[in-house]
């Protein structure tokens, strides 16, 4: 039976546990109409050859990274079945340091949301999620935002389906000299949604 419950810091390395991997067979492709003025579209495109993303590789790949902030106004919840972690969810508000929360005190943003890759499907992801948006209405908070990308489709259409509207698409996030010459489906794109509370 899985089991969850809001954590401290102190659960940090057992969060490390939980992989954050998603397997990309299709990825949104941006279609700017009349260079971005006629808006954009976007079109779900098979990669391909099927890849594996793995974002526990990014930075140092360990959430303790994240004591670099302060955490005062930060949230964990995480999953369990049995003593194994089997899922977490982060929530940041009120965060100078943190870009995405714009300065905005009523803004939370979804930090990290992750699933084992043996427990996807379950509805794991779902309650963590659930647990987040709680905790973001019980601070009073008006919003939160969500940060995935375009090669993520599973975590765009789980964001639509929460209600949340795509709000920012940004080509350019990860555009180093490197990644211009890779093939435009491994190309990340960032897709900020808004999800009112």
């Amino acid at each position: 039976m899985i089991t969850y419950k809001q954590v401290d810091t102190s659960y940090f390395p057992q969060y490390d546990q939980v992989p954050m991997r998603v397997n990309v067979t299709s990825y949104f492709r941006i279609v700017k109409i009349d260079r971005g003025l006629g808006g954009f579209t976007l079109t779900e495109t098979a990669v391909p050859e099927s890849y594996v993303t793995d974002f526990c590789l990014f930075e140092d790949g360990s959430v303790e990274r994240w004591k670099r902030f302060d955490l005062t106004n930060w949230a964990y919840f995480m999953a369990f079945d049995g003593e194994r972690p089997v899922g977490g969810a982060t929530v940041a508000s009120r965060t100078k340091e943190i870009n995405l929360l714009f300065r905005r005190d009523d803004l939370a943003t979804l930090w990290d949301i992750r699933v084992d890759d043996a427990y996807k499907g379950q509805g794991i992801g779902q309650t963590l999620f659930d647990m987040a948006v709680d905790w973001c209405r019980k601070q009073g908070l008006a919003q939160m935002n969500i940060e995935c990308q375009n090669t993520n489709v599973p975590a765009v259409r789980f964001y639509h389906k929460q209600g949340a509207i795509l709000s920012y698409i940004n080509e350019y996030a990860d555009y180093s000299v490197a990644s211009r010459h890779e093939p435009d489906y491994r190309r990340e794109v960032q897709l900020i949604w808004y999800l009112d509370l």
